[in-house]
């Protein structure tokens, strides 16, 4: 089988000035004002407890939600859960559904070509980050159509940005609450809200990334897509990239029972509650 023809190179495309004032912003707030202010003023558990749950939820969000269910159909699920589960994504700051999984989609299909939004043969910082700063010019309709078809996620797209401002203001709120002061807010805000934003990014990124660089190809050497289980425990069980390119439509990144692939746990869950249906394992071999 031939390879797919390499499309134009990206290299000219218009710089996102937006996304990467959004991206400075955040880890200027990450790795500078909030160690200042946990040095000044400081955290309580609180903070931090909430911090860790604002970064499941909206980590699941992205994995369970934009990744397994809208981008590859692995499972269905009733609207309402659905509408959960893109709120929670949405609260990751990653674009709205329509679009990342748009990206997605056409990352499947043109996987380390320059139509692949997250090229890893283009390096670790392209795939990483780099590609978030360009306007790139094969985000075509081609990709969205099947997505279009959904009200849900027209929805989603519609009050995208609503839905990140409620991902902020909910820790917020949940901190002038639990502290009794607005300074409280502001401790929840920086760490339920900017701080976990950082590492949920960063915990996707590392999927584009890393997952492309190191890690083992059991399941096929089709392209350049490896397992890292060590990723896995970082990104909701979204390291085992070898076998979800292999078997993109299947619940589980991680199909043995003692992979570390919360999402899939999360996913079977539903399903005992009938909250999901239509589980999908493409893989023969594994049970």
């Amino acid at each position: 089988m031939t390879a797919p023809a390499q499309a134009p190179s990206t290299d000219h495309a218009a710089f996102s000035y937006l996304n990467f004032l959004l991206f400075c912003s955040i880890v200027a707030a990450t790795i500078i004002g909030i160690p200042l202010y946990g040095y000044f003023v400081g955290f309580t558990t609180f903070d931090w407890i909430l911090s860790f749950v604002m970064y499941v939820i909206t980590g699941m969000g992205i994995t369970v939600g934009y990744h397994r269910l809208v981008s590859h159909q692995s499972f269905e699920c009733p609207d309402w859960v659905k509408r959960c589960a893109l709120i929670a994504g949405g609260w990751a700051l990653q674009n709205s559904a329509l679009i990342w999984c748009a990206d997605h989609i056409r990352h499947h299909a043109r996987t380390d070509t320059d139509e692949d939004p997250y090229n890893a043969s283009r390096g670790f910082w392209h795939s990483h980050c780099g590609w978030l700063f360009y306007e790139t010019p094969h985000r075509t309709d081609k990709y969205e159509i099947r997505l279009r078809r959904d009200p849900v996620i027209l929805w989603q797209h519609r009050y995208y940005w609503a839905i990140v401002v409620s991902g902020l203001a909910i820790p917020f709120a949940l901190g002038v609450w639990w502290h009794q002061g607005w300074m409280g807010g502001v401790s929840a805000l920086l760490l339920g809200g900017l701080f976990r934003m950082f590492m949920v990014l960063n915990s996707t990124f590392t999927i584009n990334s890393l997952c492309h660089m190191i890690g083992t190809q059991p399941h096929g050497t089709q392209d350049s897509s490896r397992d890292s289980w060590l990723i896995s425990f970082v990104s909701f069980g979204e390291g085992y990239h070898n076998y979800h390119h292999t078997y993109a439509r299947d619940y589980r990144n991680g199909p043995k029972w003692y992979n570390f692939d919360p999402s899939k746990w999360i996913i079977y869950t539903l399903s005992l509650f009938g909250l999901a249906t239509n589980l999908r394992r493409l893989d023969p071999s594994v049970g």
